[in-house]
């Protein structure tokens, strides 16, 4: 046996350290949730009956930055000094439990009140598009669940049981803008036309004032919601269905009307533009309708499937190109990386309780995690990096609080590889304006 394993073999483990922090990168997110002002703000807008909900929700949403993905882990947020590092009391997983447990459908609108008016704050503080291009992307997913406890939990068109959750995101930063929670049997497009209505509010409301445009794929395409953004003046791009009237659009274009553009090794790509017309009298429509067609070039895979395969969207934008149409709008593959960032960096990979509402709850916090950790990013310029990434540089860093000369400080690990994006981000939050009200 080794000298080391010898030493490893006496080494001795006791908790009873009350000075150590297990996750002092807190500290980090606990100053911009002061500065944004999110306890007071939940305080006054999530109306539940029992008291001080905005320390139960920060607390939640501090365990879900710390890596929480059930209940009962935010426990971790009870140990040692940690409670020093955070601006509220932390509360135990039982009185989250119930709390959650407690919410109805209008306390989910509470928070999602909440949720609209820390974006404004966050916004005004820098994180916002102001008069620039805001690009939302559109999308559902299925959030996957065991049991048959799990109220409205349901198979859906993935044939999984879970839930199904509608959530816009913003295409250059990934913060959510949005979400909505919904049962697993819900169709894709299910209450989406209200979605966009309360969407648009609430970006409209944070300080967006420049052109807005939504991009969507085929589930979400109706009539009925490109009326409606048209009415709220925003764009859209979204993925058409091929059914024979497309197809029949797509056939007679001309062979070539096609254009090459860049594509993966193995591949071909061609792009082209029709319009599209359906409808008759005073419902008549013609739109634009940009289609791309793709095939394998390997000589074997060619001859497996030789066909071209087409993909068609309708776009409202008529002033850049057809190739500039399609460059844009295959970017809307953006948002799963939202999606995954949200579900296994956020909380959101594990739906706990066995009430809807308390799930819709959970969402919420969810999202308000994740945002929490997008405006961090933007407003201390730090490098944009997964959840996952930022907790282990950032949050979940060790330390023992020791006083100096009469100053609580920090003492964080020697030599930590990341201490300088560290340093820089709490400085960069410290220097925010104290909330107004």
């Amino acid at each position: 046996m080794s000298l080391s394993s010898r030493k490893l073999g006496r080494l001795l483990a006791t908790f009873d350290h009350d000075g150590i922090v297990a996750n002092a990168g807190l500290v980090v997110s606990a100053t911009l949730m002061v500065r944004l002002g999110l306890e007071s703000l939940t305080d006054s807008w999530v109306k539940t009956g029992a008291a001080r909900p905005g320390r139960k929700v920060l607390t939640l949403v501090a365990a879900m930055l710390a890596g929480a993905t059930h209940i009962d882990h935010v426990d971790m947020l009870r140990a040692g000094a940690t409670q020093r590092v955070l601006p509220f009391k932390v509360m135990a997983p039982s009185t989250i439990g119930s709390f959650l447990r407690s919410s109805t459908f209008g306390h989910i609108r509470h928070l999602d009140a909440v949720l609209s008016r820390a974006m404004a704050r966050a916004w005004a503080a820098g994180t916002g598009p102001g008069g620039k291009a805001l690009v939302i992307d559109l999308d559902s997913t299925i959030c996957e669940v065991h049991g048959n406890q799990k109220q409205a939990a349901a198979y859906g068109y993935t044939k999984r049981l879970g839930y199904h959750p509608l959530m816009a995101t913003r295409a250059s930063t990934g913060e959510v803008l949005f979400a909505r929670m919904r049962k697993g049997s819900a169709n894709t497009a299910r209450g989406v036309v209200r979605f966009v209505d309360e969407l648009a509010a609430n970006v409209r409301r944070a300080g967006a004032t420049g052109p807005i445009t939504v991009r969507a794929d085929s589930g979400f395409w109706s009539w009925k919601l490109c009326d409606r953004l048209n009415a709220h003046g925003i764009g859209w791009s979204i993925t058409v269905r091929l059914h024979k009237n497309i197809k029949a659009a797509i056939a007679a274009i001309d062979d070539t009307a096609w254009q090459d553009i860049d594509y993966t090794i193995g591949g071909q790509a061609q792009v082209t533009e029709t319009t599209y017309t359906t409808g008759k009298g005073n419902k008549k429509r013609t739109i634009r309708l940009v289609v791309r067609r793709t095939r394998l070039t390997e000589p074997a895979q060619r001859r497996l499937w030789p066909d071209w395969r087409h993909h068609a969207f309708i776009c409202s934008n008529t002033k850049i190109s057809m190739t500039e149409a399609d460059r844009f709008h295959r970017e809307h593959a953006v948002v799963e990386l939202a999606i995954r960032d949200l579900k296994q960096g956020a909380g959101l990979d594990h739906i706990p309780s066995g009430h809807y509402h308390a799930n819709a709850a959970w969402l919420a916090c969810a999202v308000l995690a994740h945002n929490l950790g997008t405006w961090t990013t933007t407003l201390a310029e730090t490098p944009t990096v997964t959840h996952r990434t930022r907790r282990t540089r950032f949050i979940s860093v060790p330390a023992v609080i020791v006083n100096r000369s009469g100053r609580p400080t920090l003492r964080l690990p020697a030599r930590w590889p990341w201490a300088t994006e560290f340093r820089a981000a709490l400085s960069a939050l410290r220097t925010l304006p104290a909330p107004s009200g």
